[in-house]
């Protein structure tokens, strides 16, 4: 992409205004926060100590709209204490400005690092040292640098006592995560009735299983209905999907394909009410159609072999998902038997999360683990320090005065990576303009004093609060409207704010520019790297689900999910870092975009196979598949040989995958013997080839490499295909990656 196309992209993007679900009952009362401290603070101690204490409680608000499954009185307090002590801090050196400027590279570099530990910690950290730059202006002396340090923490108690106070929907977002889950699986088993291979994002799941991560006072107080559900949704995905794919034996048309279109539209619909029941907090309400779909005995005359235990296997699932739902078994959800299947009862152990003091220690490790050289985060801290230090030092040497308005914008909107530093770079000069524009003209026309001016200053901050999550240009116009009527009340004329406040923000806007323009941090020569990495994780869950078959008394469950979880956060990861590199405008360097679909469609093969054979693992007496153990340790020693040489930019091989597959097909009975006597070894055979042919298509996808020509048109290294090798064939779409796990 051309620098031209990168920068209109990234302003369209940071000009935006999206449609999103607003919160006014949390923005009221955020903006309520506001307005006790600012009004208890003008009554008690003036105009400069309520400013300060404003921003505290400004930023204690603005920390608790991030997502975070922390509760939410912790990151307020933690937001308004932090600010008092970098205010505090900086005040005692901004006399001096050498040992400010020292202090300000400090404090910008770890806010910088802090992004290793979070989108959340990053956020506040890098809120924290803009603010501080306004702040230290404020206070005259040592002593009402402390009572400005104690008002910010003043800010941030109230926010939080307001949060424990007045909640508004305390489990909302848990729940929201854990219906989108739901309602995801929903909506892909309805599409699986028409695309047997339809794609599946994981993300909502993975989502789900964040938030249902909870500190030991959450556990106490979570509701019931979110014990157990995230867990059954898991196992209900791989069951959806073996139920519907041709290769697990129902034909693509057909009576049995028929009664599996039935299965799978009343499984959305079970799943559908699930979700409105948990994100509501309300009684399921099932409809009987659906229910009475899995309760009819003609299922088990129309199919049979794995589809039938796979629809029994489902049933069982959805059961669990209602009664966890509900709290008991809905009215008239007569449990159906799920023959030879073993019903899983939800687990109700909750997932261990820190607690936010318990939290330091694994920031700290996780900001020591990202410095190194070459770290995207380590190259923002040190890029974002530097622009903060040079933007201060031009700031203060412009005659403009106030010269801490172009750090504060230049560490506002810098992010690691390209297209938000750039779109939020965008939204900050253009939501400026603006917000000054209008607040400016306020004041001119109507000439507040210092009480109108807190009271406009608060209905910005409440406008903010509601628009946030609408894009950066709304929420920038409205935190400058905000900054005008707080100085104002502060006794600032408006023509000292409009022209310094524009100039030094196009300033500060520009630095942050230049400065990823010139020590970058791309992800387009990372991507591979990103594909090694999924490649190996990939690899190793099909190895320990093929190990579950080789011998099933000693299938461990929690290997294959752990296994299973690494590559879903590989897949994510490498689907983030080509989200970054689309907006880059860098050159492929080494994997094109057709070779990164094309590989990504490889992996997403292989993934899905994994993920089929997942779906009926062996009970402990079944018969073992012992040239499982062969293909397993193959798996892992090929793909993380693959993944190597992905990042050496080699094309991998897969001899020794290959060796063991065919010396399986040469051991495998005849196709009269094998419709006979279907067994477990040839199922597996049949996924060991998929795994080949997708291993090898991923080969193909990052050989770029033109062959020659013969004199008869062909490629000098083709091979004849002496026969043809059936499996699934993915759909091409604008969805990436079908059918990962």
């Amino acid at each position: 992409m051309s620098w031209r196309r990168a920068l209109k992209d990234t302003a369209r993007s940071g000009l935006a205004v999206e449609k999103k679900r607003l919160e006014p009952l949390i923005a009221v009362r955020g903006a309520a926060g506001l307005a006790i401290v600012i009004a208890v603070s003008l009554w008690a101690f003036g105009p400069a100590a309520a400013a300060s204490s404003a921003f505290g409680a400004f930023q204690a608000a603005i920390a608790t709209f991030q997502r975070s499954w922390r509760p939410r009185p912790e990151l307020a307090l933690a937001s308004g204490t932090s600010l008092a002590v970098s205010t505090f801090l900086g005040y005692l050196t901004v006399s001096q400005e050498p040992l400010f400027l020292a202090l300000l590279v400090v404090w910008t570099y770890a806010a910088g690092m802090s992004w290793a530990a979070g989108p959340t910690i990053g956020l506040i950290a890098s809120s924290n040292v803009a603010i501080m730059l306004v702040t230290v202006t404020l206070p005259t002396s040592v002593a009402q640098a402390a009572g400005h340090a104690a008002m910010m923490i003043v800010g941030g108690v109230v926010q939080a006592a307001l949060i424990v106070l007045f909640p508004v929907r305390r489990w909302g977002a848990h729940r929201d995560a854990l219906a989108d889950a739901l309602a995801a699986e929903a909506d892909y088993a309805r599409r699986l009735r028409h695309d047997p291979l339809a794609s599946f994002d994981p993300l909502p799941l993975m989502e789900a299983r964040n938030a249902a991560a909870v500190t030991p006072r959450q556990a106490r107080r979570r509701p019931a209905e979110l014990h157990g559900a995230r867990g059954v949704a898991e196992r209900i995905r791989p069951v959806l999907a073996s139920l519907a794919d041709p290769a697990m034996g129902v034909p693509a048309e057909g009576r049995a394909r028929d009664r599996v279109r039935e299965l799978l539209a009343a499984a959305g619909a079970i799943l559908d009410v699930a979700a409105h029941a948990i994100r509501r907090g309300e009684p399921v309400t099932v409809p009987g159609a659906a229910l009475a779909t899995f309760r009819t005995p003609d299922t088990g005359s129309i199919l049979t072999g794995r589809p039938y235990r796979a629809a029994s296997r489902l049933n069982t699932l959805l059961q669990d998902v209602l009664e966890t739902a509900g709290g008991s078994t809905p009215k008239g959800s007569d449990r159906a038997p799920a023959v030879g299947v073993a019903p899983a009862a939800p687990s109700h152990r909750p997932r261990s999360r820190p607690t936010l003091l318990a939290l330091i220690p694994t920031a700290l490790r996780a900001m020591r683990k990202e410095l190194r050289r070459g770290s995207p985060i380590t190259r923002h801290a040190t890029r974002v320090s530097a622009v903060a230090a040079a933007g201060y030092v031009l700031g203060t040497a412009l005659p403009f005065g106030h010269g801490y308005w172009a750090p504060l914008t230049s560490v506002m909107v810098m992010r690691p990576d390209f297209s938000q530093t750039y779109s939020r770079a965008v939204a900050r000069l253009g939501g400026t303009v603006v917000g000054v524009a209008v607040a400016t003209a306020v004041l001119r026309l109507a000439d507040p004093g210092t009480y109108l001016s807190g009271t406009l200053a608060v209905v910005s901050a409440a406008l903010m609060y509601l628009l946030m999550r609408t894009g950066q240009f709304a929420a920038q116009g409205c935190i400058a409207a905000y900054v005008v009527f707080l100085l104002g009340m502060g006794g600032e004329q408006w023509t000292q704010t409009v022209p310094e406040r524009v100039l030094l923000t196009l300033l500060g806007g520009l630095l942050a520019m230049l400065a990823y323009a010139v020590y970058p941090a791309w992800e387009t020569p990372r991507l591979r790297t990103r594909l090694a990495d999924w490649l190996a994780t990939q690899g190793r869950y099909a190895a320990v689900v093929f190990d579950a078959y080789a011998d099933p008394a000693l299938r461990n469950a929690p290997d294959v999910r752990e296994a299973l979880l690494a590559a879903r956060t590989a897949r994510a990861a490498w689907h983030t870092a080509v989200a970054r590199a689309t907006a880059e405008p860098v050159r492929h360097r080494g994997l094109s975009r057709t070779a990164a679909d094309d590989a990504e469609d490889a992996l997403a093969q292989l993934g899905r196979v994994a993920m089929l054979l997942e779906a009926h693992l062996p009970e402990r007496g079944a018969t073992p598949v012992p040239a499982g153990a062969g293909l397993a340790e193959a798996l892992r020693e090929s793909t993380q040989q693959g993944a190597k040489g992905i990042r050496e930019r080699r094309v991998p091989g897969w001899d020794a995958v290959r060796a063991v597959v065919e010396a399986w097909e040469a051991e495998s009975p005849d196709a009269e013997e094998v419709s006979l006597v279907p067994s477990n070894d040839t199922f597996v055979g049949g996924a060991a080839r998929l795994v080949l042919d997708a291993l090898t298509e991923l080969s193909e996808a990052l050989d770029t490499a033109v062959p020659p020509m013969t004199l008869d048109g062909t490629s000098a290294g083709a091979e004849p295909v002496t026969k043809p090798v059936t499996k699934p064939v993915t759909k091409k779409s604008g969805v990436r990656n079908p059918g990962s796990p």
